[in-house]
């Protein structure tokens, strides 16, 4: 059987054959398939190319990307070279910076790894017009049916992560590769060993608060009162930001016409796949039909912000409509039926105050058409 090619492989191989194409940069959550994809390119890459993982040294100073980009060049121009795990090269962003300003276009460079927030970070401060951003977020509903045969069902339940579909039998087991190689990888060795916490306990508590939240409006108010310890709703919005930025969620703003009525509002949670919820909501949560509703209105938006554009939600007095997504001027409410009791008035009512956007009901039942090209099926519509 062929292994499952992700979209992302063939568009980094366009960007990369294209005419003098700038450093190409990896970021996304770990246990996604980044550098899975990038041997599956490099299989049918028709050029010389060479691959180096930053794991494999023993040393981590910036000789060792010299003596790698120096491999590369001697190989000729438009060599593909791609360094893994580059953020454990001290200072890599300079010298990848300094390489690559001697000698521009000169190579193919690819860098990824498993710490996005150490990678943005070296991009915001060193390498700044000299790269491109491809996010490899986590697996898309159709992905996992192509690939492991997934039903919805299986899907919000499971979905996300590939690397634990051999455990889904087992519910602890599954629990125990989820909380151990993902969360606890990315708030203990991406979050924790690169910011500024205060408090690492307050801190993974936030994440579970939060996950118990899913596709939900709550104020920073009522978050810092579930918290064990003092705080303010700055440290809220930082501990926030900080998961956001290693893709675990993202808080989604109220839109409005007036930005800063957008900036002050309070903020949907949506967290990144239904795995991430269901984890801690236990093996039953499905048989809730709230809670069941809750979980594939977070698949709906989990989708949603893999999209270019901008996702919020929108609410006045009791009148809501889920996402609320706008993309090259057009503006879409978008309406999720998904068994959850709730108010049918939010789509009439926007649509009043916005007269030019555009209607989209979403449904168990047309999910499947929905995640296979999801800005095409809205344009249809």
């Amino acid at each position: 059987m062929t292994p499952y090619e992700r979209p992302f492989v063939g568009q980094l191989e366009q960007r990369l054959l294209a005419h003098q194409p700038l450093i190409q940069v990896l970021i996304g959550p770990r246990q996604v398939g980044k550098t899975f994809g990038m041997r599956q390119l490099l299989a049918r890459y028709p050029h010389d190319n060479i691959y180096a993982n930053a794991d494999d040294i023993l040393t981590s100073d910036r000789s060792w990307l010299l003596e790698q980009w120096q491999k590369a060049q001697l190989l000729g121009d438009g060599t593909l070279l791609v360094i893994d795990e580059i953020q454990k090269v001290t200072n890599w962003s300079e010298t990848l910076k300094g390489l690559w300003d001697r000698a521009p276009f000169k190579l193919r460079v690819v860098v990824l790894g498993s710490s996005s927030i150490q990678l943005q970070s070296g991009l915001t401060e060193s390498l700044a017009g000299r790269f491109e951003l491809t996010r490899v977020y986590h697996w898309t509903y159709t992905e996992l049916q192509q690939a492991f045969s997934y039903d919805l069902e299986r899907f919000l339940m499971f979905g996300g992560y590939p690397g634990s579909v051999g455990y889904e039998d087992d519910f602890d087991r599954w629990y125990a590769y989820l909380k151990d190689s993902i969360v606890e990888a990315v708030i203990g060795k991406d979050i924790l060993f690169n910011r500024k916490v205060g408090n690492p306990a307050l801190f993974r508590q936030a994440f579970e608060i939060l996950c118990r939240y899913p596709a939900q409006e709550i104020s920073y108010t009522k978050l810092l009162g579930q918290l064990q310890d003092k705080g303010n709703t700055d440290l809220i919005k930082y501990y926030i930001e900080l998961y956001a930025g290693a893709f675990l969620l993202q808080p989604l703003e109220k839109y409005s016409a007036k930005g800063w009525l957008t900036r002050s509002s309070s903020p949907k949670i949506l967290i990144s796949c239904p795995a991430l919820y269901t984890m801690t909501a236990g093996p039953q949560v499905l048989a809730d039909p709230e809670r069941r509703g809750r979980i594939f209105e977070l698949a709906v938006g989990a989708q949603l912000m893999q999209l270019p554009g901008e996702l919020f939600y929108w609410r006045e007095k009791n009148a809501e409509v889920d996402f609320v997504y706008r993309y090259h001027g057009v503006l879409y409410a978008i309406e999720v039926k998904s068994g959850r009791r709730k108010s049918a008035k939010g789509l009439d009512a926007f649509q009043k105050q916005y007269p030019d956007s555009r209607p989209v009901i979403l449904t168990p039942d047309n999910f499947t058409l929905f995640s296979v090209d999801p800005l095409k099926f809205m344009s249809l519509l």
